[in-house]
């Protein structure tokens, strides 16, 4: 990592240790609340959806910043696994929409109930003053996100 001269090497530590931290507990959320071994843009994918509703493979692969014919691979896997189904586009018959299943919104459900209940056991483990001091940083994390 290059060193700014401008930077004091104290914040330089933050931002290593925010950024390691940041991605531990999120690869650590991902494994704990994937059962279904689904694949991170598998995940994605299916999180767009349930957020969103039914779009099409171009809008999914513009949303996720990766090419159309890999959203494809994607979607054609989730397709085939029941969590997904195609659905006619309202206004134009050249395009597809894709959309969850009953069995994707449920696989959805239990990836976040599961994400929840390992972070709040996980929480629960902390002492009351780290509890706080994470509840403090959650403000500031917002504000890093909104910046």
């Amino acid at each position: 990592m290059a060193r700014h001269q401008d930077r004091p090497a104290s914040a330089e530590a933050i931002v290593e240790e925010l950024l390691q931290a940041t991605g531990q507990l999120l690869r650590r959320l991902r494994a704990e609340s994937n059962p279904s071994e689904l694949t991170w843009s598998q995940s994605a994918a299916l999180a767009r959806l349930d957020k969103n509703g039914p779009t099409t493979t171009a809008d999914l692969a513009r949303a996720e910043a990766v090419k159309p014919q890999s959203m494809g691979v994607t979607l054609a896997a989730l397709e085939q696994d029941g969590l997904i189904e195609r659905r006619p586009h309202p206004t134009d018959g050249r395009q597809v929409l894709f959309a969850l299943t009953e069995k994707g919104v449920a696989v959805r459900r239990k990836h976040r109930l599961l994400k929840r209940e390992w972070l709040a056991a996980a929480l629960g483990k902390l002492d009351p003053e780290a509890q706080r001091t994470l509840a403090a940083a959650v403000s500031v994390l917002r504000r890093l996100g909104d910046s």
